[in-house]
C-alpha cells in the first residue's frame, strides 16, 4: 500500500463555503423568528417575524436546490456516502477518547473528507430533517388552499407540531456541530478550512502527482 503524506488541499471550492455559510445565516434566523414566533421572545414584533421567517425559508429552499444539483452534478455527493468502516473508533472518540487527550482516530482523506460518524449525520440531516423541515413548512405555509378540507385543523396541529420538533432536532445538531468547533484543535483550525478553502488531507503519491501536475493550485507546496 503506498505510504500517505499530509498536505494542505483545497477540499471545501467557493461555492460549498458559500453554501455553508450562508445556509448557517439563514438557519440562525430562522431558529431566532421561530422562537419568537412559538412566545419564547418578543424581540421582533409577530407580523415582521412571520415575514423574516418565510423569506428566510424560501431563501434557503433555493439554496438547497442548487446546492443539491452542484453536489451530484460535481460528484462531491460521494463524500456523504456512510461507511461502517472505522465508524465505532470515531464514536467512542466522540463520546470519552476527546476528554483523555486522544488523537482523533479518522485522518482525512482526498476521496473522504468526512469521517463516518460526519458523514452518516450529514446524510441524516439531509434526508431526512431538511425535508421534513421544509415540507412541513410549505404545507403549513399554503394552509389557505387546504383548509376547507375535512379536519384541516387538527392537520394544521400535526403539521406545525412536526416542524416544530424537526426546528429543534436542527437547533440541536447546531448546538452539537458548535460544541464540537471547541474540542480537539482549537476553534480556529477548525473554522479557518470552511473560510480559506484548504484543509490537512492524507494523500497517497499518485495523488499528490495528480494535483501537482493537473490541478496544482489545488495543493500547497
Amino acid at each position: 500500500m503506498s505510504e500517505l503524506t499530509e498536505r494542505k488541499v483545497k477540499v471545501y471550492p467557493r461555492f460549498e463555503r458559500f453554501w455553508h455559510w450562508t445556509q448557517m445565516a439563514l438557519i440562525f434566523v430562522l431558529l431566532f423568528t421561530g422562537l419568537g414566533l412559538n412566545g419564547l421572545h418578543g424581540l421582533v414584533p409577530f407580523g415582521p417575524a412571520v415575514m423574516l421567517h418565510t423569506i428566510a425559508a424560501l431563501a434557503l429552499i433555493v439554496l438547497w436546490v442548487f446546492a443539491i444539483f452542484w453536489h451530484f452534478t460535481t460528484g462531491t455527493w460521494v463524500h456523504y456516502v456512510p461507511s461502517t468502516k472505522g465508524l465505532w473508533q470515531v464514536a467512542k472518540f466522540y463520546t470519552y477518547g476527546i476528554f483523555k487527550g486522544e488523537h482523533h482516530p479518522y485522518r482525512k482523506a482526498y476521496w473522504r473528507k468526512h469521517n463516518p460518524l460526519q458523514a452518516l449525520t450529514y446524510l441524516a440531516l439531509k434526508l431526512i430533517l431538511f425535508p421534513a423541515i421544509w415540507i412541513s413548512g410549505l404545507i403549513y405555509l399554503t394552509y389557505n388552499f387546504w383548509e376547507t378540507t375535512p379536519d384541516a385543523s387538527f392537520w394544521l396541529q400535526v403539521v406545525a407540531n412536526l416542524h416544530i420538533l424537526a426546528a429543534y432536532a436542527i437547533a440541536a445538531f447546531v448546538v452539537a456541530h458548535v460544541y464540537l468547533l471547541t474540542v480537539g484543535h482549537s476553534f480556529r483550525e477548525h473554522v479557518r478550512p470552511m473560510i480559506t478553502g484548504y484543509d490537512t488531507v492524507a494523500l497517497t503519491p499518485e495523488e499528490v502527482a495528480y494535483l501537482e501536475a493537473d490541478e496544482p493550485a489545488r495543493i500547497k507546496p
